[in-house]
């Protein structure tokens, strides 16, 4: 049986920015469900995975991201493609003397 405390609800604030509450509401809406119940949703899952139920990425961390950093500093350690240029500082100098 439910305790008097698996009754209570509690208010929660979430701010957000209009055009992203309602596309989620949109979204939802589709499913059947309203925010609140979305956000429900999300929190009881949270609760039994023991963390966010999906992965949370950077995407500069990506693969290829990654490759292409790689790559780079490849050509770096190997002085492929890698120029020399002068300073824009150097420059003005030069011209002031």
């Amino acid at each position: 049986m439910m305790s008097d405390i698996d009754n209570t609800k509690v208010s929660i604030s979430v701010k957000t920015n209009p055009a992203d509450k309602e596309q989620a509401a949109a979204i939802f809406d589709n499913l059947g469900l309203n925010l609140s119940t979305a956000i429900n949703i999300f929190i009881k899952k949270s609760i039994a995975e023991g963390g966010l139920p999906f992965d949370v990425k950077d995407p500069f961390y990506n693969e290829a991201n990654q490759a292409e950093l790689d790559r780079r500093f490849k050509k770096i350690a190997n002085n492929k493609g890698i120029h020399s240029h002068q300073l824009l500082d150097d420059g003005i100098a030069a011209h002031a003397s």
